[in-house]
């Protein structure tokens, strides 16, 4: 099956390129999305018939290993030849030196044979976040892009390419979760970045490039990270597997990794990449930016998370996790484009997994854990939305979205309830942060403890200004025709029904799949819920309702008699207009504020680099020098 679920995804991407009829592309999504998810949904059921143990295999390698050589040698030359057509020469000094440390490390060092591929729980769980999110965003995508290019006639259809992008990153990422050698970790791990240099540039603005070579350079850096980690294994350790790496404890190979995590998730100093990201189309956002593949940097960070337990490493990625929530949370609060909102809320909550991955042990990777999967399906689902609101309204300002309730209802509920499952409770993230907040007071760290405190408040203030503006009832100025198509509403409802049985059956998923996750990396399993199941259950199922609830309320009251308000001057009657004193018709504006000089980010941004930044390189020079603590 493991075959299966990395070559469906690559072959459909070589058939996109062929198919150029839009209704056939089309069918081709939903049979390959649908595909897919079959083949994950068999690959697990046998695995978990098989006992659910970890399984290791070792297959016959060596046509595979000359195949990866020849493709890092590809990704090089085609980095090179773009870099060189857009006078860019950072990406090809990173990308010249990483693939040839690696095949100079795969070419004159004997290591001692190992699994090369392996599946456990925390596999499982990967694979099924790469699979459903990553197939209903592909099935979203189809009526998303027919929209995008009908308000950006501007820009060139190139959907057969962007289609192709899209199954082979979900292709490279399940490579990635079920590859255990470092070489073959790493040569997914550089596919990744690649395509997301590709889908950032998909317009081929200057801005679009430039952000997009932003990205590849800084997870090209990371990249070069993961080769000296490889270098630094094979010759001092004489493995690649990533196990090894874990079990040595060896510091600098983990400071290597780490570097590689913290790049991929866009942590401080290297959030620039993910904010530039905005400039794709949405579904890049929601795929590549936000639900997947920033995830294969906190992934790498769980997996490697009980070696980072009580030393310096551990406490350098948990120091720019803590710094980056905080950071990113209360420079959101200046936004109000929504996805520059939820690209900040993005880089904070990866920043909260991250610290929780840091501290290594086992309440901080149960709530990461959590956090990870609430993360991916809100976030996701939320991008989806906000394209679609942008497709109707024109426009993805905040303020724009100014009673949406009233206007488009359908996109409000959905938007409605991936932000309640960002930041209310009862929803999974409060409950993973309040888990993180206990395990981080229990560390005795008390600078995490106050950057998850004050980052959760500052969390609290933009969710909270968003969901009102949805939320308000006011009578509309002008009618507003709803352009989503239902392939885009089946994802979108796809992902909100995904939040609420997640929140409703929380203490059955920890029962079943984040508990078994921790045992499998620490060999122990705390009961971290404290309530029995069906108390919890009860308390889930009568709140997750509530907000949808509201939500329904309002929008069923909006021909209801509004109640005149003072407007310093004589009412017109509909809350919107007023005659003032001159005798002039004026027209009522209802506005965030949004701290733009307490927050934005041109005060914080640089300052919180150059922190992160000093943070990291006096780590690596600690690490370097022989410092244990």
């Amino acid at each position: 099956m493991i075959p299966l679920l990395i070559g469906i995804p690559a072959l459909l991407a070589v058939l996109f390129q062929v198919v150029r009829g839009e209704k056939a592309r089309g069918y081709m999504v939903y049979a390959g999305a649908g595909i897919i998810m079959l083949t994950m949904v068999i690959f697990i059921a046998d695995w978990i018939g098989g006992g659910a143990q970890t399984w290791t295999f070792y297959p016959k390698t060596e046509l595979i290993d000359h195949l990866m050589t020849v493709g890092d040698i590809f990704l090089m030359c085609l980095i090179i030849y773009l870099s060189v057509k857009y006078g860019k020469v950072l990406p090809i000094i990173l990308s010249v030196l990483q693939t040839a440390l690696v095949l100079y490390t795969e070419s004159s060092t004997e290591v001692v044979e190992g699994p090369h591929m392996m599946v456990d729980w925390l596999t499982v769980l990967m694979c099924i976040i790469i699979a459903c999110i990553g197939g209903f965003i592909c099935i979203y995508t189809v009526g998303y892009m027919k929209g995008y290019h009908s308000h950006h006639k501007d820009v060139r259809d190139r959907q057969p390419f962007f289609f192709s992008m899209l199954f082979l990153f979900l292709a490279a990422m399940f490579g990635l979760v079920l590859s255990q050698n470092l070489v073959w970790i790493y040569f997914f791990w550089e596919i990744t970045s690649v395509i997301s240099f590709l889908m950032i540039g998909y317009t081929r603005t200057d801005e679009a490039v430039n952000n997009s070579f932003c990205a590849l350079w800084m997870n090209l850096l990371g990249g070069l990270g993961f080769a000296v980690a490889i270098f630094l294994m094979a010759k001092g350790q004489g493995s690649l597997q990533l196990t090894d790496v874990v079990s040595s404890g060896a510091l600098l190979p983990l400071m290597c990794l780490s570097l590689a995590g913290l790049t991929k998730s866009a942590q401080l100093p290297f959030s620039t990449w993910l904010l530039g990201a905005m400039v794709a189309p949405t579904p890049s956002s929601a795929l590549l930016h936000s639900a997947t593949m920033v995830k294969a940097g906190v992934y790498l960070l769980i997996r490697i998370s009980p070696a980072l337990s009580g030393n310096l490493v551990g406490l350098i990625v948990s120091s720019i996790g803590g710094l980056t929530f905080i950071m990113a949370s209360m420079m959101a609060i200046a936004q109000n484009d929504a996805k520059k909102v939820l690209a900040f809320s993005t880089i904070s909550n990866l920043g909260l997994i991250v610290g929780c991955s840091g501290i290594g042990v086992e309440e901080t990777v149960w709530a990461a854990i959590f956090l990870m999967m609430f993360h991916a399906v809100s976030k996701s689902m939320l991008f989806q939305s906000v394209g679609a609101t942008e497709n109707t309204l024109g426009s993805r300002d905040i303020e724009d979205m100014h009673g949406l309730i009233i206007k488009v209802p359908r996109l409000a509920y959905i938007m409605g309830i991936g932000i309640a499952g960002m930041y209310l409770a009862p929803f999974g993230m409060l409950i993973s942060k309040w888990v993180a907040l206990k395990a981080f007071v229990d560390s005795g760290n008390v600078v995490l403890v106050l950057c998850i405190a004050y980052g959760s408040a500052t969390t609290m203030f933009y969710w909270t200004k968003w969901l009102a503006k949805l939320l308000c009832r006011h009578i509309p100025r002008d009618s507003v025709k709803d352009v989503t198509r239902k392939d885009e509403y089946v994802s979108m409802v796809f992902h909100a029904c995904t939040m609420l049985l997640l929140c409703l059956l929380l203490p059955l998923v920890a029962k079943w799949l984040v508990n078994p996750i921790v045992r499998q990396l620490f060999g122990i399993s705390k009961d971290v819920l404290s309530m029995s199941v069906l108390t919890t259950m009860a308390i889930m199922l009568v709140s997750i309702f509530v907000v949808p609830a509201a939500m329904f309320f309002i929008s069923r009251r909006s021909q209801a008699e509004l109640v005149p308000i003072y407007m310093n001057g004589i009412n017109e009657g509909d809350n919107r207009y007023f005659t003032d004193s001159f005798g002039g018709k004026e027209h009522l504006y209802l506005s965030n504020w949004y701290l733009r000089f307490e927050f934005g980010r041109r005060h914080l941004r640089i300052p919180s680099i150059i922190l992160a930044a000093a943070v990291l390189v006096i780590g690596f020079c600690l690490v370097i020098g022989g410092v244990s603590w």
